[in-house]
C-alpha cells in the first residue's frame, strides 16, 4: 500500500531480458531493471520489500545500499501494460506505506488501471497546468475534485472533460511538485501510469453487483 506521495527520483540504470528460447520472441519474457536510487535511500530497504516505479508496485530482488542501486524483475504482462518502466529518464520512487506513516496523499494500491497520453502541460501563473487523455475505461472513475495517481504522484482532478475517445482530465501542479518528482519531464505525447481512486472501484462494484438468487425450498 502506498500513499502517492513520492519519497524519491531514481532513474534505470540498467535493463536486462528474462529468459530466453530459440522459439520464441523477446515480447513474451519480462525485464530486469537495476534503478538508481537517491543516496541514502536505500538504508532502511529489506530484500523482498515493495517499492513503487511511477505508481506501479514492485519488488526489490537485490540491492546495494552503500551504490543506491536496488533491482526488480517486471513481468512482460506488467511492461505490456504500463509506460515508462524500460526507459531512460527520470522515474518517481515511494517505499510502501508503514502502518504508523502519514497517510499524506490517498490510498494507492500500486496496480496500474490504464496508460493515459499528455495533452497538454503549460505554466498558468506560478503553477503548471498539465491535461491527460485517460483511456476510455477509466472515464467513469473520474470526477471533478475526486483523487487520481499519475506515474505514482497523488493528485487532484480539477476538471473532467467526457470525448469520444476518453475524459481529458485537469490537474494544477505546484511548484514544489514538479520540483520533487519526475512530472518534470513529461511533454505533450508522453504516456503516464493511471491508477483511480481505490474506492471508486468499491463503489462500482456494490453498484453493478447482481443479488444473489434466493435459495430454491
Amino acid at each position: 500500500m502506498f500513499t502517492g506521495i513520492i519519497t524519491g527520483v531514481g532513474r534505470i540504470a540498467a535493463v536486462h531480458d528474462l529468459g530466453s528460447g530459440a522459439d520464441s520472441t523477446a515480447s513474451q519474457f519480462g525485464k530486469r531493471l537495476t534503478v538508481q536510487a537517491p543516496t541514502g535511500y536505500l538504508d532502511d530497504v529489506a530484500l523482498g520489500d515493495s517499492i513503487a516505479l511511477n505508481g506501479a508496485c514492485m519488488t526489490v530482488t537485490t540491492f546495494d545500499a552503500g551504490a543506491s542501486r536496488f533491482t526488480v524483475d517486471v513481468s512482460a504482462e506488467s511492461l505490456s501494460k504500463t509506460a515508462g518502466l524500460a526507459e531512460s529518464g527520470p522515474i518517481n520512487l515511494e517505499k510502501a506505506l508503514r502502518a504508523h506513516d502519514r497517510l499524506g496523499g490517498h490510498i494507492v494500491a500500486g496496480h496500474v488501471d490504464g496508460v493515459g497520453t499528455v495533452s497538454h502541460i503549460a505554466a498558468v501563473g506560478e503553477s503548471i497546468e498539465l491535461r491527460i487523455l485517460a483511456p476510455l475505461s477509466l472515464a467513469k472513475y473520474l470526477a471533478y475534485k475526486g483523487s487520481i495517481t499519475v506515474n505514482g504522484v497523488s493528485l487532484t482532478v480539477n476538471a473532467v472533460a467526457d470525448m469520444a475517445e476518453g475524459a481529458q482530465i485537469s490537474i494544477n501542479l505546484i511548484p514544489h511538485t514538479m520540483d520533487n518528482t519526475a512530472l518534470h519531464a513529461l511533454e505533450p505525447g508522453s504516456r503516464v501510469n493511471l491508477e483511480i481512486d481505490l474506492i471508486a472501484r468499491y463503489v462500482e462494484r456494490m453498484l453493478g453487483a447482481v443479488a444473489p438468487l434466493k435459495a430454491q425450498t
